[in-house]
């Protein structure tokens, strides 16, 4: 990599006699001579008080300025938003959710852009915040880096350890009548010991391990859990390492590549994780120009096996990942496999494949099984296509056995009209459950639809029933589901015109997903149905709803 000039971008901010008005507002607030010198880097900051996941993130970026500071260069800390999708869940507020991925990368690519600075270092927490700054370090293709704050610590209820999951299947055990109002309270009391995101393998850490694989945040620091101890150091070492990244001239284009998207899908199928990666690395491959289609990830899940035992589907939480060996195990299980591109580039100026060489193992830890002991012969991912999805949904196999179901369709307009079903023991065992306008443009927003998965669950129901829709499913979702079905309603898809009774069947091993329709039925329902009224929902949200693209596409706005 040729070097470049470390204040290659803001010496056209803070050089020369006809730069002295924006010297003077900067040493107004503290920043002097020396301090301009320097390369002018920014930590953008998803820091929020409105939920755990972020909560933190104002103490990490003081430790990050500070490496930041002691390796050569002056840091400017900038904010963003953020919404948290387990708060908001089940409610109209969380469609802001995955157009809150949209606002975060645009504002931290107009802050950057605006103050020439030449690095970055994003934090980030929850999950739209993760793939959200690497869009922007994408777009603005200047050194830089992603560091995750950490997952929560496991709350423990009963002698067991347990996750907001639990939680959200507890609402539906309440209303099967098996757990009391007060052992609910309970449960909720101690589920979010403190701050940090989910702790399973939902879709926050879904991502921190995809782009710690990416090489775009460095290896060994995605797994340090929010409030362990180490996670100061590993802020400041990070402020550190931008430094060298940009001494080095290293830029995200040189890092995200096909090969390093390959080895992030390839860790999200090994590890069980978010079908919301489908969404984001496919909105990171578009942000770089690289080619990748939904396809690309049923290819890679088929070959590679499913070894982590995490939830939603398995036994453990990130943080026991950590101790059993981070993400450098799975990549050393990839690399074993013959399943990594082992010459991908890293932040550290370090190939995955050399990453992967320097696991350390913890003596008797199951939380990643050995190649010959897979938890499932293949990945967490499938990709269906069928009368119902022409162009796709995603389907997530971890935590489950069941691949194939048939049966009458019970179909919502949406995920309200389905709670309500839910909640009234309305929905009844070999039911194909519909909930359809909750896509992108639909929604708007593509909510996902864990309050509904989740209380299935809860009520027994979890191994009985299937669901469709092209909105999403949480991260700690599990059973069988399609979602992400495309093209979604409000654009004509023909899971527009699905009817109480018709016979769907969702087939993972064929995959496809159809109704029992022919095509002349189907163009006969589409060409008669209307998309119900819904509230209008606000200038933010209809700016996006006019402006996003097709969920196998990514869900991104141009």
């Amino acid at each position: 990599m040729p070097p470049l000039d470390p204040k290659h971008r803001s010496r056209a901010l803070t050089d020369g006699p006809e730069r002295a008005a924006a010297r003077a507002y900067l040493k107004g607030i503290g920043y002097d001579d020396e301090a301009l010198s320097k390369p002018i880097v920014a930590v953008a900051n998803t820091w929020i008080e409105t939920m755990p996941c972020n909560f933190h993130l104002r103490a990490l970026g003081a430790k990050v300025k500070e490496g930041i500071r002691a390796a050569g260069g002056t840091p400017m800390e900038l904010n963003t938003i953020a919404i948290s999708d387990g708060i908001t869940m089940g409610t109209a507020g969380m469609r802001a959710s995955l157009p809150s991925r949209e606002v975060i990368a645009d504002s931290i690519e107009l802050v950057c852009d605006a103050h020439m600075f030449d690095a970055v270092i994003a934090i980030a927490g929850c999950d739209k915040t993760i793939p959200a700054t690497v869009m922007a370090l994408c777009r603005l293709n200047v050194p830089s880096l992603m560091l995750y704050g950490g997952s929560i610590l496991p709350g423990h209820f009963h002698g067991e350890q347990v996750t907001i999951q639990e939680v959200f299947e507890a609402v539906g055990e309440y209303d099967a009548g098996k757990i009391t109002e007060e052992e609910l309270a309970e449960l909720e009391a101690v589920a979010s010991p403190g701050a940090g995101a989910c702790g399973g393998q939902f879709t926050a850490n879904t991502m921190a391990m995809a782009f710690e694989v990416l090489g775009i945040s460095p290896a060994g620091f995605a797994m340090v859990p929010a409030t362990h101890p180490r996670k100061a150091e590993v802020a400041a070492d990070a402020g550190r390492l931008l430094m060298d990244v940009l001494a080095r001239g290293q830029l995200p284009g040189d890092i995200i590549t096909k090969d390093s998207l390959e080895n992030a899908i390839a860790a999200i199928a090994c590890s069980g994780g978010s079908t919301n990666g489908v969404l984001h690395l496919l909105a990171i491959a578009s942000e770089m120009g690289v080619e990748l289609s939904i396809d690309d990830f049923d290819r890679i899940s088929e070959r590679t096996p499913l070894l982590c035992d995490l939830k939603p589907g398995g036994q453990y939480v990130a943080p026991d990942l950590y101790e059993a060996g981070g993400v450098s195990l799975v990549l050393k299980r990839l690399k074993d496999a013959g399943l990594l591109h082992e010459d991908a580039q890293t932040v550290t100026g370090r190939t995955v494949g050399e990453h992967a060489d320097e696991a350390h193992e913890t003596e008797g830890q199951r939380v990643v099984r050995p190649l010959d002991d897979p938890i499932k012969a293949t990945g967490g991912l499938a990709i269906l296509r069928g009368n119902l999805a022409p162009d796709g949904c995603v389907v997530k196999l971890a935590g489950h056995e069941r691949r194939k179901q048939s049966g009458p369709a019970r179909v919502f307009e949406s995920e309200e009209e389905a709670m309500a079903a839910v909640r009234a023991r309305a929905i009844n065992a070999g039911d194909v459950v519909v909930i359809r306008n909750e896509g992108p443009a639909g929604g708007p927003g593509m909510r996902e639809m864990l309050a509904v998965t989740a209380a299935l669950v809860g009520e027994g129901l979890g191994e009985e029933v299937a669901l469709i829709t092209d909105g999403r499913f949480s991260g700690a979702s599990h059973g069988l589901m399609a979602g992400h079905v495309a093209p979604e309603a409000a654009h004509g898809g023909p899971i527009a015109i699905v009817r109480d009774g018709d016979e769907v069947t969702l087939d993972v091993d064929a995959r496809r997903l159809d109704v029992a329709l022919s095509d002349e039925e189907i163009a006969a329902r589409l060409a008669e149905y209307s998309a119900p009224e819904r509230p209008y929902p606000g200038v933010a949200l209809a700016k996006y709803a006019r402006l996003v693209s097709s969920a196998s596409l990514g869900a991104i706005t141009r």
